[in-house]
């Protein structure tokens, strides 16, 4: 259940009113940390860093009217973005040893340190960023903090776990082919998936043809974005407005929603399907029109995205497939085995789906569907199969490079783990935070 004021208005509202310090929000961000079972929901923490970092910023902007937007706002980053002063694991420990101590920040941590975020730590994310549960053989698999049977979900499995437990107010992840939509939804978290386009485009950061990715790991720069993780959807619009460099938009007022048929949703375990029902039955009530589309020919888009992903994968890693496990390094092997006429024939289904993709956007302004057909990962089991059922649901949306908002089962009364995702066209990201916030505003004022 969502609060009446959203986190990061509290913690604002808290710091301009002095009824909380810096000082006191980095010992509290300390005593939080690495609270899972498993300790690991960071890969890299310092306390003593943390509290220099909040006394740096309170002497740094003194005056109260100079202080940047995300003043003393703790915001995790995943261990694929370079932290000046530390190791980028990538979660590998070969990989931490090839790349050693960066020398300077990513464009993405140099982003947080401007608008005056404190940098908890860097969190713990499936090796090269190359998975869906959170698994890791170096560094152990990442538990929930607030249930030590489940897994996290991954990638952005310790970015997911830094909000769970309040180490963090809002976590930067990556999403490829659903990395931070599987982990806010399994662990009842909101996440926010950027469209392709934003995270190499201008923006408030340095110019450079990566953009955002500057000092970055890439994992399949053809689908690879950027995204967020937040307790409330409410704070999407103003986190991607000053991270990301996303307008600010008017709340659709009667905006067409269409609904994923359910032939798709076949294979969603029951409490999937009755969180998927529940959210569509809101979201239609208050929409200016809803419909169903046919997802048929989406079939294709796993196919076509897990090997062009593979195959981009293994040139980044050539060399050192055997260095993260032997799932991660048989998807490596093949993507490097691909031939040029079976990639021609990938990017051709790609270019199929993204055109029905946009035709799907002529008919509604945002588009609906299950998460993942799980609500959990238990710890210790075999994980194997469930990989291609969950990309089914968000492989599509990767494909065609869409901002994607995911929404937990939790905020409507669903179960932990349900949720769902709602997709805008390509460059609506502004659109997208502005009817998902809406939403939540709505749910808010409803439970009174």
């Amino acid at each position: 259940m969502l609060e009446r004021t959203s986190p990061l208005s509290q913690i604002r509202r808290a710091i301009a009113s002095g009824s909380t310090t810096l000082a006191q929000i980095a010992g509290d961000v300390a005593a939080r940390a690495d609270w899972n079972a498993s300790r690991n929901s960071y890969l890299y923490f310092n306390e003593a860093e943390l509290m220099e970092q909040a006394r740096s910023l309170v002497a740094r902007y003194a005056v109260p009217a100079s202080r940047p937007a995300l003043f003393g706002v703790p915001i995790s980053l995943k261990d694929c973005f370079d932290l000046a002063g530390t190791v980028t694991t990538c979660g590998s420990r070969r990989y931490a040893e090839r790349h050693g101590v960066a020398a300077r920040d990513s464009a993405m941590a140099g982003r947080l340190r401007a608008v005056g975020a404190i940098i908890p730590g860097k969190t713990h994310l499936h090796p090269l960023a190359y998975g869906i549960t959170g698994e890791n053989p170096d560094y152990g698999d990442c538990l929930q903090p607030r249930d030590a049977a489940l897994l996290t979900g991954g990638s952005s499995s310790g970015a997911a776990a830094s909000v769970q437990e309040g180490s963090a107010l809002a976590a930067i992840g990556t999403d490829t082919g659903g990395s931070v939509r599987v982990p806010a939804v399994l662990c009842g978290l909101a996440g926010y998936r950027a469209s392709h386009g934003l995270a190499y485009g201008a923006g408030p950061w340095p110019a450079s043809a990566e953009g955002l990715w500057a000092g970055g790991a890439h994992l399949a720069r053809s689908f690879d974005t950027v995204g967020l993780l937040v307790r409330d959807p409410r704070d999407l619009a103003a986190l991607g407005h000053v991270l990301f460099g996303v307008a600010f938009a008017e709340i659709p007022r009667t905006p067409r929603v269409g609904f994923v048929g359910a032939e798709f949703v076949g294979d969603c375990e029951a409490d999937v399907l009755a969180g998927f029902a529940a959210w569509r039955e809101r979201i239609v009530g208050r929409s200016g029109a809803a419909g169903e589309f046919d997802a048929a020919s989406w079939a294709d888009a796993v196919g076509a995205v897990a090997g062009i992903q593979a195959h981009e994968a293994a040139e980044v890693h050539r060399g050192h497939f055997d260095e993260v496990g032997p799932a991660i390094a048989e998807r490596l092997r093949w993507g490097a085995g691909l031939s040029a006429g079976e990639l021609e024939e990938m990017e051709r289904e790609l270019v199929r789906l993204r055109a029905q993709m946009a035709g799907l956007f002529e008919r509604f302004d945002f588009v609906m569907l299950p998460c993942a057909p799980v609500s959990r990962l238990c710890a210790g089991e075999d994980h194997g199969a469930v990989r291609s059922r969950i990309l089914r649901y968000t492989a599509p949306f990767s494909m065609a490079g869409l901002p994607v908002v995911a929404l937990p089962g939790e905020m409507i009364g669903a179960g932990l783990g349900t949720g769902v995702q709602i997709a805008a066209a390509p460059g609506k990201d502004a659109e997208l935070l502005a009817h998902v916030g809406a939403v939540a505003q709505r749910i808010v004022d409803e439970q009174g």
